[in-house]
């Protein structure tokens, strides 16, 4: 028996808890989710993530939001939240051999709160709209608070929030809510102002104010949005946020790790090299390579490599983005497509999908998608991998930029004119490239001609890794394109030059020794100068077979 309380209107009522013999759907809604999980043929520890919030239960740290892209492993991290803290359930054996089992707080809180698991998504789907979704979500939540916590909720109480407070001061229950999909209200009902402040009025009832931290211990919301910010002001300015810009110390929970990944390539018999190209490039400050998980999971059961993740309804936006064209947003992209990177001021984006004000907005957007990574450290934007680039060419094939599509189709004829020595026809195959794209990919030094040069061999990633900056020799080679295992095909070391010839790249090449990092390739290795003259607007091109004696 639960200790009486006075209940809201002065009575007094004795709570008692029961134990439901089935768990409910939001409330205590058992293992199932997580052990699912870790039946699957492939299953990575991320338990690490348990041993912090463990470290914040109740604490003025306990409101966590931990915002990523789609498929990212948010909704199964929610599933392994929900199994160890849920009540009415006995998770041990799931968690036996993993990381968590063997830290000193596992056995505190094993099993030990009640636990909401609530996905906005999938209410979403249930109801007309948002505000139909809020009203549905506390209804559902309260009438199974009722079968749990019997004789303390009368009729009238219709507010979550206070349904728990009441409940809290009756019973002394403390609460773990669980949120997946939190902002789909927001990327889904864009226009839907009204819904969208009823549910920030839920969710600060909910988190925010001194009651609610008599019945919330832990607070975990997750979705591909940070919460949602009113001019400089987030909405829960309580939550610790993690996010595709910063996750700060749980970078590493949510994706996969380098040393993860080159695990599942040993035991599948994967190239390691080929996934990080697929799947690898998004970069944190304390951990440089974030691999997408879903993608390599899929990668290593069928045993190929394709675009697993870019297949989701978020393409639609990245379509919309590129055909709004704001501020030259278009070109920009194209350019990122192309091999550059972009500088982005991150601080004007409000968390949501219709309150642009800025090309920066948008491309803020694109990185929490996963569309783009984002360096912290030089604070730029760029596309992070084969999957993601796939992505990016149907999005220019579908908005009908016709200049860059031509170039993709040429490509594979400039790279043939290279393999041959064809120094002629690979200088008017740039020229073409550059006269096509000239409002894109404007010329004043040598990074813009390396993003000509990179779309132009564009459908050279099908043979080679391309290698930016490569250290060798005495300095760095501009380009380097390295055949990928098994292939005949020459190595190519390109030396770029604006407004200097083609000849003084190809003796850069030589004099720094340049292909001497690649001297263990038992193939031939082509040394590429390529220039272009400001005066007469025309590239050039010098192509020499290096001799490895």
């Amino acid at each position: 028996m639960w200790e009486k309380g006075a209940d809201r209107k002065g009575g007094s009522v004795t709570a008692e808890r029961v134990e439901a013999e089935e768990m409910g759907i939001y409330m205590n809604r058992g293992n199932d989710s997580f052990a699912r999980a870790r039946k699957s043929r492939i299953y990575v520890d991320k338990t690490g993530l348990i041993e912090y919030t463990n470290g914040v239960v109740d604490t003025e740290q306990c409101h966590i939001c931990n915002s990523r892209p789609r498929r990212f492993g948010k909704s199964m991290t929610a599933g392994m939240l929900a199994a160890y803290y849920m009540k009415g359930c006995d998770s041990r054996e799931l968690f036996e051999g993993l990381e968590i089992a063997g830290k000193p707080s596992f056995e505190e809180h094993l099993n030990q709160y009640d636990v909401i698991h609530l996905d906005m998504a999938y209410l979403l789907v249930q109801n007309k709209s948002a505000v139909d979704t809020v009203a549905f979500m506390q209804k559902c939540v309260i009438d199974e608070l009722r079968v749990i916590y019997p004789g303390i909720l009368t009729d009238e109480d219709q507010a979550l929030p206070f349904a728990l407070s009441k409940i809290n001061d009756a019973a002394g229950a403390r609460f773990v809510i669980i949120i997946d999909e939190w902002d789909a209200i927001f990327r889904e009902c864009e226009t839907d102002k009204q819904g969208q402040q009823e549910y920030v009025r839920l969710l600060r009832g909910l988190f925010k104010g001194e009651q609610s931290k008599d019945f919330v211990v832990l607070a975990y919301i997750t979705g591909i949005l940070p919460i949602k910010r009113y001019n400089s002001e987030s909405a829960l300015n309580n939550f610790r946020e993690f996010t595709m810009l910063n996750p700060k110390g749980l970078s590493e929970y949510i994706g996969f790790t380098e040393e993860e990944v080159r695990s599942l390539c040993e035991t599948y018999n994967m190239d390691f090299q080929e996934t990080a190209r697929w799947y690898d490039g998004y970069s944190f400050r304390k951990l440089k390579h974030v691999y997408n998980p879903n993608s390599v999971v899929n990668a290593m059961l069928d045993g190929e490599y394709d675009s697993y993740w870019s297949n989701t309804v978020s393409y639609g936006s990245l379509k919309e983005y590129i055909c709004l064209n704001f501020e030259g947003l278009r070109d920009l992209v194209i350019q990122m497509f192309a091999g550059a990177r972009c500088t982005v001021d991150i601080n004007t984006f409000q968390n949501d999908m219709t309150s642009f004000k800025s090309r920066d907005d948008v491309l803020t957007a694109l990185i929490h998608l996963g569309y783009l990574a984002y360096d912290a450290d030089t604070r730029e934007a760029y596309v992070p991998n084969e999957e993601v680039r796939a992505a990016f060419e149907r999005a220019v094939r579908d908005t009908g930029w016709d200049p860059v599509v031509q170039a993709i189709r040429d490509s594979d004829s400039l790279l043939r004119a290279t393999w041959n020595r064809d120094e002629d026809a690979v200088a008017e195959g740039i020229d073409k490239v550059h006269m096509g794209n000239t409002s894109i990919l404007q010329y004043n030094n040598e990074n813009a001609l390396s993003c000509v040069i990179t779309l132009a061999y564009y459908n050279a990633a099908n043979e080679y890794t391309l290698i930016r900056e490569m250290p060798s020799g005495k300095g760095y080679a501009d380009i380097v394109f390295l055949p990928r295992r098994y292939s005949t095909k020459p190595a190519l070391v390109v030396e770029l030059k604006y407004d200097q010839s083609a000849e003084s790249a190809v003796a850069q090449i030589k004099d720094r020794r340049y292909p001497e990092a690649l001297r263990e390739y038992q193939g031939n290795i082509l040394l590429v100068g390529i220039s272009y003259n400001k005066e007469d607007k025309k590239h050039e091109c010098t192509i020499e077979e290096w001799d490895k004696g």
